[in-house]
């Protein structure tokens, strides 16, 4: 399931692939917006969120949105893929590379210039090492209500983005909230700590291949419903939870509303 630290690792290997480079062919059987041009060259790619950019030098903006089922791929010249032709939404070649986006639901194109962008709504990216939890904090009562819970509240790109359904039920579980408790019993300091978290445990898992969120290695609740809770030992609960319906883990125990961080 691609979330912010996956989009990041999978912008930071394109980046390195492609910037520089002369776009030799591009294939997009289907965008909103203009296609890329051969010709132009890449100058940047970067991850907003769950939200892969590729910046090129003629000032437009390619966005893909992973979705659930999206992925990039990097392939040499010639080397075989590893998914079907029909499941690529972006074909990206240059020189030594080609860059594959398979599968990603949302394929759109920008200029910046134009003073708006796709993804001016979301909030800050809690995948960066710089961010300011701050501005999470200033965005929670524009965005959500007292009676939201918190499950809610991690998901909405709004407010701070990054978070998928993996982040979003290990960061509850480190600070042992309850992913049904609603903001009103939620204080300020407790609201910071999750954000703190989530970006902690986002940025620890930039760089490996498996995510890791406990010291002995894997998740602590994610994927492991009736498995005993790596604190306690009471079978871990999963639930569809929040509107719409989200897949969400919790300890019973370790994770009572009335315990915060």
């Amino acid at each position: 399931m691609p979330e912010g630290d996956t989009i990041h690792r999978s912008a930071a290997r394109l980046h390195a692939a492609l910037v520089g480079k002369t776009v030799r062919d591009v294939t997009v059987p289907r965008i909103e917006g203009e296609r890329p041009h051969v010709g132009t060259s890449v100058e940047r790619v970067e991850a907003v969120g769950k939200h892969l950019l590729i910046h090129f030098a003629d000032g437009l903006t390619l966005q893909t949105h992973m979705m659930m089922s999206g992925s990039w791929h990097l392939y040499r010249p010639g080397e075989r893929w590893q998914r079907p032709k029909y499941a690529a939404r972006v074909v990206i070649e240059v020189d030594d590379w080609v860059a594959v986006c398979f599968l990603a639901p949302v394929v759109r194109s920008y200029r910046a210039a134009s003073g708006h962008t796709p993804i001016d709504h979301l909030g800050v990216d809690l995948s960066r090492g710089d961010v300011d939890v701050d501005i999470a904090m200033s965005r929670v009562a524009r965005f959500s209500s007292p009676d939201s819970t918190i499950a809610e509240l991690l998901l909405d790109q709004r407010i701070a983005c990054g978070v998928g359904n993996v982040y979003k039920s290990e960061t509850l579980f480190a600070c042992r909230v309850n992913p049904s408790t609603p903001l009103r019993d939620l204080d300020a300091t407790t609201m910071r700590s999750l954000f703190a978290t989530a970006a902690r445990l986002l940025q620890a898992n930039l760089r490996g291949a498996a995510r890791t969120t406990v010291v002995t290695g894997g998740l602590a609740v994610y994927g492991r419903f009736r498995r005993p809770c790596v604190v306690c030992g009471t079978p871990i609960e999963r639930g569809s939870l929040g509107r719409p319906k989200r897949v969400t883990y919790w300890c019973p125990r370790c994770q009572p509303q009335t315990v915060r961080c």
